[in-house]
């Protein structure tokens, strides 16, 4: 488990944290598994509370007051989960980080896990652990300063169930998932003088010791295979660009693979297209969709996915330089096509549009899923609720969409046609990697599209949930690690064997 938080699941058969923590309804009834540890002044004190509070138990709110004299327990912490009615739609892990967050560092507590009207399932109480633990994440590791004492030490969560067998077994999956998560936003947070391509590379490569066959492709292969498009992106910096494959083959040898492809812009300075330098530090973050396809081949390692997945990351450094590439280039990519460079700032495109290629004729996948933080226009479309989902397939875009709902990484299905790809054509080459402001990121999935041929395949744009992001039930750190619960999820539901 993470280092900020201890969790063990055990028997409801004793009580020993300095906390208590229990689900209450909006009738504000405890479960009846707590009653034992309770009594009648505690629950006397929760009644009295709740009014001065106007607590009403509504779904992720909580409560904490002293616990009466002879409690055994020093805080009682009343958790909602809202009416019976609504629990259908009740998010378990958004309730393990709101549990999490009321609990504090520092602190041990006991959870009696019961539903005020039922026992929550197996999955639902892993769920809930798994919350917890995205929610104790933190990037400090480059913080010199003596931390509080409290801020230092773990949380330590004891998990009370009538079950704890089959919710041991039902963590195995989410532990493996949250290293996922984990691992995504460790790539997403890191500043880029430590992480370039080459180390990102490095740090895919330790995938390895869960079974993952990983392959880095240096520049020397990348001109061999053809990837120009790609290596025109990262010609003006000082860092060798990297393309790094990863297989993990969970489902019998033969069995056609699922694909995902990753931007790893591993700096964006906009090249000789310069961006303003106000928040160019948050462009260190340009490779979150890189980071979320690596960190999705750890959580489906780590659980061991009974799927054939190929997982494929451009990794480059976009930097102005007298060698740098020039508004005005025409490069080819390696699907033959020419491409007029009409603004070195939409870089992300060009690496996809090799990578794409690559992974479609190499590997012949089922389908192609692509992340990228590829244009600020997403987030003027829908800001950080949703990314921006293009697709040709129907079935992978509903399929996708439904799996939004139930990990809460929601996608928003854009258009594509013909008339928006007809904006992108060149007077001087097959088409240009920037069609101007309006429509922009639709222009930019219609220029991916151009290279995908007639593989099942979806666009995910990810500059609003990628990066500096915002607070959340189970997210308090920059990089959100978004992505990797979505896919997760939509390989264990329609992709395993």
């Amino acid at each position: 488990m993470s280092q900020r938080l201890k969790l063990e699941v055990k028997a409801l058969n004793a009580i020993s944290g300095q906390d208590l923590v229990i689900l209450v309804s909006d009738a504000l009834t405890p479960p009846k598994a707590a009653d034992e540890w309770l009594g009648e002044g505690a629950r006397s004190l929760l009644a009295r509370a709740a009014a001065a509070e106007r607590f009403k138990g509504k779904a992720l709110s909580g409560l904490t007051l002293l616990a009466p004299d002879g409690a055994g327990y020093e805080r009682l912490i009343a958790i909602g989960v809202g009416p019976e009615a609504e629990r259908g739609k009740l998010d378990f892990a958004k309730l393990g980080g709101a549990i999490a967050g009321r609990l504090g560092h520092g602190r041990s507590a006991d959870m009696i896990l019961a539903l005020p009207d039922g026992e929550p399932t197996a999955d639902q109480a892993a769920d809930i652990a798994l919350g917890m633990r995205l929610r104790a994440y933190a990037f400090d590791r480059y913080k010199t300063k003596t931390k509080e004492k409290d801020e230092a030490e773990p949380l330590t969560v004891t998990l009370r169930v009538s079950d704890p067998a089959a919710v041991k077994k039902a963590l195995k999956a989410r532990e493996a998932i949250a290293g996922g998560v984990e691992l995504a936003r460790d790539l997403v947070n890191e500043p880029p003088n430590v992480l370039y391509p080459e180390e990102f590379a490095d740090r895919a490569a330790k995938l390895e010791k869960l079974g993952v066959e990983v392959d880095v492709l240096d520049e020397k292969q990348l001109k061999k295979i053809g990837m120009r498009a790609l290596l025109a992106v990262g010609q003006g910096s000082r860092r060798e660009s990297r393309v790094v494959v990863m297989r993990w083959n969970g489902a019998k040898s033969g069995v056609q693979p699922i694909a995902f492809v990753g931007k790893g812009v591993t700096f964006d300075t906009g090249g000789i297209s310069l961006k303003p330098g106000a928040s160019m530090e948050d462009m260190k973050g340009d490779m979150a969709g890189a980071a979320c396809v690596t960190g999705l081949m750890h959580a489906l390692a780590a659980r061991k996915a009974k799927v054939n997945a190929i997982g494929v990351i451009g990794l480059v450094e976009n930097m102005p330089d007298g060698n740098a590439q020039r508004p005005g280039d025409i490069v080819t990519s390696l699907s033959g096509q020419t491409i007029e460079i009409i603004n070195t700032d939409a870089e992300g495109r060009l690496v996809l549009a090799d990578v794409l290629w690559y992974t479609q004729a190499e590997f012949k996948p089922k389908f192609m899923i692509n992340l990228a933080t590829l244009t600020g226009a997403i987030l003027v479309a829908l800001a950080q609720e949703h990314a921006g989902l293009f697709s040709n397939n129907d079935e992978l875009s509903e399929r996708l969409s439904a799996a939004g709902k139930a990990t809460g990484e929601a996608v928003w299905r854009m258009p594509l046609s013909a008339a928006y790809d007809k904006m992108i054509d060149s007077k001087f080459a097959d088409m240009k990697n920037s069609a101007g402001r309006y429509g922009g990121s639709i222009t930019a999935a219609q220029f991916l599209q151009r290279h995908v041929n007639d593989t099942p395949w979806v666009h995910l744009d990810i500059a609003g949930t990628g990066m500096s992001s915002p607070n959340t039930e189970i997210n308090r750190s920059w990089g959100s690690g978004w992505g990797v619960r979505l896919l997760d999820r939509l390989v264990a539901e329609h992709y395993e064997s």
